[in-house]
């Protein structure tokens, strides 16, 4: 049902029937983000303002300046995760480990701590902080990687720039979201593109430095600093980029908190001034007034009487499970995330092992062939998020079904794969792989903040990240213990995909042509 602006916020008969509590209560028209039953409708009714406001003003360059910077956080990500993958075996082979995976469960456990950490703070002090120096604390301590003396130095370096790259994926869409208008909203899609950019950066360094600069891993020469120096010019290389860039983030945009954060903190003053000197600098109308948010009293919903206590993270768990449509949505979510993150972190995390192995077979066995392969493949990272950007708004396949058609094409795929013979076919497949998969992902990543309420986004967003994480984690183990290099985990990667594709056909909600709330 519609309801008129000065009737929002106010109590009806039956508000509160057990029988309606699950029932959508739809805000100002079918374009709003269902407001499920049970959250705040003092925050549901400014919250539906301030989209109207955001709406009004329109894209701007802003918004521009936001999907690069925001983009850059991305590329971090995937460019450190890239580069743990391309030069474990090279440190190992000159510093050996008593466990060969340490280093990379490690990397994953700060990864997971990090989404856990800049996700809760950040609905509980803000986006603007973790925005502003994730990307430093992650480049100072991958170039400092690049200098370590020893395997545990290297290994513990490069946790603490991971544990500085875990909040990227967490604060980059949940910014970007924030400021969208809704009918931009697929720009988030698109975003995810900047994952390939970061993988195919590691990527193309690698097939310089990797490719000449390597010494051999079989144990047949003693690998020095000498002989061995690709690994470092590899980090120091990637660790200056990344700090040029978050250096970029600090003086190209004077990055303000989201509107949407400071009206769950209750600041409806510094919201509409947001909003207002936003309208204003960029010449667009912006009609929110504070008399309109206050009218609809306080939000009581946001947050714990003692922010700095163990109930305040209680608060923000609790209201992604008000409801059972909010629960079940919130749950299929964050198992999805759990599933992606076991069969991409084996697949392409081990992407070097099972390139080199069917590159053996097909006649491409020279570290040149390796590298180039390699750097090819994640190119093809691009593409998905592209192609998802375009599905995702079409009626016909919406957000649900665009994951849904990505797993499934990449499930067809990874089964092909086992039986390639050639190094053509192997790259082909390698690269057709590598556009579905992240038709997938970009489609989640997405879809993920969209379908969280803004209040509790970080922390929704953050443990949904970190269960990605965690299956990273397990990914470790996996490699530690089983060999990467043969044909069984691309198996398994099928089997969690087909099973990520079923569950985005069973999301509850769908958020294609919907504002977020």
């Amino acid at each position: 049902m519609d309801n008129k602006p000065d009737d929002i916020g106010k109590a009806r008969p039956g508000d509160h029937d057990e029988e309606e509590h699950d029932k959508p209560t739809i805000l100002s028209g079918s374009e709003d983000l269902v407001c499920l039953g049970g959250i705040d409708q003092a925050l549901a009714a400014k919250m539906n303002l301030v989209n109207d406001a955001i709406d009004t003003i329109g894209f701007t360059s802003y918004h521009t300046k936001l999907f690069f910077l925001n983009g850059f956080g991305y590329g971090v990500d995937s460019l450190l995760l890239f580069l743990m993958s391309i030069s474990a075996d090279q440190v190992g082979a000159q510093y050996p480990p008593k466990f060969s995976r340490g280093a990379q469960l490690g990397f994953y456990i700060a990864l997971l701590a990090g989404a856990l950490f800049w996700g809760s703070t950040a609905d509980i002090i803000g986006r603007k902080w973790a925005f502003n120096f994730s990307l430093l604390i992650s480049a100072i301590f991958a170039i400092t990687a690049g200098a370590a003396p020893n395997y545990a130095g290297w290994a513990t370096m490069v946790a603490i720039s991971a544990f500085g790259s875990g909040g990227n994926l967490v604060l980059d869409t949940t910014v970007f979201l924030e400021y969208l208008p809704s009918n931009k909203q697929w720009l988030l899609t698109l975003l995810a593109g900047w994952w390939g950019v970061g993988q195919t950066v590691a990527g193309l360094i690698a097939w310089g430095y990797m490719a000449n600069y390597s010494c051999p891993t079989d144990g047949s020469v003693t690998c020095t600093n000498s002989n061995n120096m690709g690994w470092r010019y590899l980090y120091y290389t990637s660790g200056a980029l990344v700090f040029v860039l978050s250096i970029a983030r600090v003086v190209v945009i004077r990055f303000h908190e989201t509107p949407k954060f400071l009206l769950c903190q209750g600041r409806d003053e510094d919201v509409v001034k947001t909003l207002q000197d936003l309208a204003h600098k960029h010449e667009r109308p912006c009609y929110l007034t504070l008399d309109q948010l206050q009218v609809h009293g306080q939000i009581h919903s946001s947050h714990a009487q003692n922010k700095a206590s163990l109930s305040e993270l209680g608060v923000h768990i609790r209201g992604l499970f008000v409801t059972k449509t909010l629960a079940l949505s919130t749950s299929l979510v964050w198992l999805s995330w759990a599933l992606i993150g076991l069969g991409y972190a084996l697949y392409y995390v081990y992407l070097p092992e099972y390139l080199a192995s069917r590159g053996s077979s097909t006649g491409a066995d020279s570290t040149y062939l390796t590298w180039r392969n390699y750097a090819i493949t994640n190119l093809c990272a691009i593409p998905g998020p592209i192609i998802a950007g375009f599905m995702c708004e079409m009626p016909i396949f919406g957000r649900k079904f665009t994951m849904a058609i990505g797993a499934f094409i990449t499930m067809a795929f990874f089964f092909g794969y086992t039986a390639v013979k050639t190094d053509a076919q192997n790259l082909g497949f390698s690269c057709a792989i590598s556009v579905s998969i992240n038709i997938y992902y970009a489609t989640l990543y997405a879809y993920t903040v969209e379908v969280l309420p803004s209040a509790h986004r970080g922390t929704g967003n953050g443990i949904a990240v970190a269960m990605n994480r965690l299956m990273g984690m397990v990914s470790a183990l996996i490699g530690a213990f089983t060999s990467t290099a043969s044909s069984v985990p691309i198996y398994v990667c099928a089997a969690l995909l087909g099973m990520g594709g079923i569950l985005a056909v069973l999301f509850p909600l769908e958020t294609r042509g919907k504002k977020s709330i």
